[in-house]
């Protein structure tokens, strides 16, 4: 059997030896030698079991894995998910929708490989092609109509989905972070290359009011546009409630059941897509009505008249997003639970503390994981960007949620914000379990 780990060499396997991918390489031939590799395919050298010289050893296995799967590959629909942002929430919400509707789904991103209505980690957004392959295969096995994966930039300028072929792929949004031109220009090149890899008579779908929408239109694509503007899909009417968000796409009304207007969006591309994929409206209204909650995503909670949100958002453009996206509707209060990761981004502890501080009500700051820092040290930090008094301190997470909770009245919003769908802080070299959703649950009163 061909392998690229070399840990997972058995007695007479082939190992190719993939010298860019992270951790493997040319320096792992000897180890699959040793653990009884039969055959090395490789770049350069000479081993003592036979060898297999390859110009391009990455090129050699997606021509290897597409020529091994080809059959099973038409068994199936590979939607790609690509955008700066909205790529898990879009990607989840998707595999939600085609399961809800009878289309058996699995997905593929940030939050694991999804399937079966079973969750397994997965250690990046985007596997290496060998194991998406492995992925995909599992979902043909399992009788999927089709698999969802969302594609980062690092996956695309690395090569990881090189030979794959996406029947859809659906562009969210783009944001340019660099400073210069040079930069901005390759992360626009990369995400383009995604769209290169769609089948003949494939679909892009593409989010029509991102100011760069044009570059993703390419002619050999059938293009089809939602949004507020012109557009095939298009949106209007919205409202936004404590419960849900409401709209119509094309003069159908739809009652969203998740909070932000960026869901909007989200929700929009994959109407789209369900469309595409032929799907009747009023089916898509019915199993968008019971769609769930993303873990950790905005995540609300009723309480009282009260609404709690549990997000992931734990850098300054992110907790910006979810401070603006809840002043479109809060009623009165928004007050703030926030720490930030002990041994990561030390250069954004203050700008964390004077955004809090000054754009919502009331601040407790708390522990996040604090790893191998002093809670009280990165708590500091924090405070160094303060100029305003509405804050306290509350070291212990669970005691800061308990009183964040007991706080509020009068149809306040209480964010707990940095660590979303997490379920363990960390401590040294220690996980010890918090989740920040249960904490929630226990002191609030769901409605």
């Amino acid at each position: 059997m061909l392998r690229v780990n070399s840990k997972d060499i058995m007695p007479g396997d082939t190992y190719l030896s993939l010298e860019d991918a992270e951790n493997e390489g040319l320096n792992n031939i000897e180890e699959a030698i040793d653990k009884g590799a039969a055959c090395i395919i490789a770049n350069k050298g000479e081993y003592s079991v036979k060898t297999i010289i390859a110009n391009d050893t990455r090129t050699y296995l997606s021509n290897y894995l597409r020529e091994l799967y080809l059959e099973k590959m038409d068994k199936i629909k590979i939607i790609g998910v690509a955008g700066t942002a909205g790529k898990t929430l879009t990607g989840i919400l998707l595999y939600q929708l085609l399961n809800k509707m009878g289309s058996k789904t699995a997905y593929l991103g940030t939050n694991g490989f999804f399937i079966n209505d079973s969750k397994e980690e997965t250690a990046t957004t985007t596997p290496d092609i060998y194991d998406i392959y492995d992925y995909i295969n599992r979902a043909i096995d399992n009788e999927c109509d089709n698999i969802i994966v969302e594609v980062s930039s690092k996956a695309i300028e690395n090569r990881y989905i090189e030979g794959l072929r996406f029947d859809i792929v659906v562009f969210t949004n783009l944001i340019l972070k660099s400073n210069t031109e040079e930069e901005n220009q390759k992360y626009i090149n990369t995400k383009i290359e995604l769209f290169k890899m769609i089948k003949k008579n494939g679909f892009a779908i593409i989010n029509k009011d991102d100011p760069y929408h044009e570059k993703f239109i390419l002619p050999q694509n059938r293009n089809i546009f939602f949004g507020k503007n012109d557009s095939d899909y298009k949106i209007s009417n919205i409202g936004l409630t404590y419960d849900y968000t409401e709209f119509d796409i094309n003069g159908v009304h739809v009652e969203l059941p998740l909070l932000a207007s960026y869901n909007i969006y989200n929700y929009l591309a994959v109407y789209t897509i369900a469309r595409v994929l032929e799907f009747d409206e009023k089916d898509i209204i019915e199993a968008t009505m019971n769609l769930d909650q993303i873990d950790g995503r905005y995540q609300k909670v009723k309480h009282k008249d009260n609404l709690i949100i549990i997000d992931y958002a734990y850098n300054p453009e992110m907790i910006k997003n979810v401070i603006t996206y809840t002043k479109e509707f809060n009623k009165n209060r928004i007050i703030t639970i926030i720490g930030a990761e002990g041994d990561k981004r030390k250069e954004e502890r203050q700008l964390i503390g004077k955004l809090v501080t000054e754009n919502t009500d009331y601040v407790i700051l708390t522990t996040d994981s604090p790893r191998y820092e002093k809670p009280e040290d990165i708590i500091d930090d924090i405070i160094k960007g303060i100029n305003k008094d509405n804050y306290e301190v509350v070291i212990n997470r669970k005691e800061a949620i308990k009183k964040g909770i007991d706080m509020l009245s009068d149809g306040d919003i209480l964010l707990v914000l940095g660590r979303g769908h997490e379920e363990n802080q960390v401590i040294g070299n220690d996980n010890f379990p918090l989740k920040d959703y249960n904490e929630v649950i226990k002191h609030a009163k769901p409605q």
